[in-house]
């Protein structure tokens, strides 16, 4: 597992040297949170997080976000009933990160794959932006813009 978590913090920081790295989280941590929002963490971002709380990329944007925002955005995302009269039902991913401006990059879970998806939110529109998470941070660590995935 040590040699998985290394993986993740010199693949980051070999993009861009810059990001920022948080503490990691604890295994139990994950697990809480899992029972919270009631479906695994995928495997690659729950050993990301067990290396780094989150991914700090550029203008200080959460490409990755805490495990508590992952918590706290998912449970919203699939239970508020203001977003179901506006937007396409969320069920099918696992937000993870947002590009600062209100977009926001999820793993599908329904059908398990590990490609990820931004959903913009001014025209509910979900697009294939990635193959996987190491994918998503090579992309979007190594352009300094917010908006690496309309290129």
């Amino acid at each position: 597992m040590a040699m998985l978590a290394i993986m993740w913090r010199e693949s980051v920081l070999e993009v861009f040297p810059d990001a920022g790295l948080r503490e990691p989280v604890d295994a139990s941590e994950i697990v809480s949170a899992e029972r919270l929002l009631g479906r695994p963490v995928p495997a690659d971002l729950k050993r990301l997080l067990l290396e780094s709380n989150g991914v700090i990329g550029h203008t200080h944007v959460d490409t990755v976000w805490t495990l508590e925002q992952i918590v706290d955005q998912n449970l919203q995302f699939w239970s508020d009933w203001t977003f179901a009269d506006l937007y396409m039902p969320f069920d099918a991913f696992m937000f993870f990160g947002d590009n600062g401006g209100g977009d926001q990059f999820a793993l599908v879970q329904k059908p398990q794959r590990p490609d990820v998806f931004v959903w913009e939110h001014e025209t509910d529109s979900r697009r294939w932006v990635a193959n996987n998470l190491r994918d998503y941070l090579g992309r979007s660590l190594r352009v300094s813009g917010d908006d690496w995935y309309r290129l």
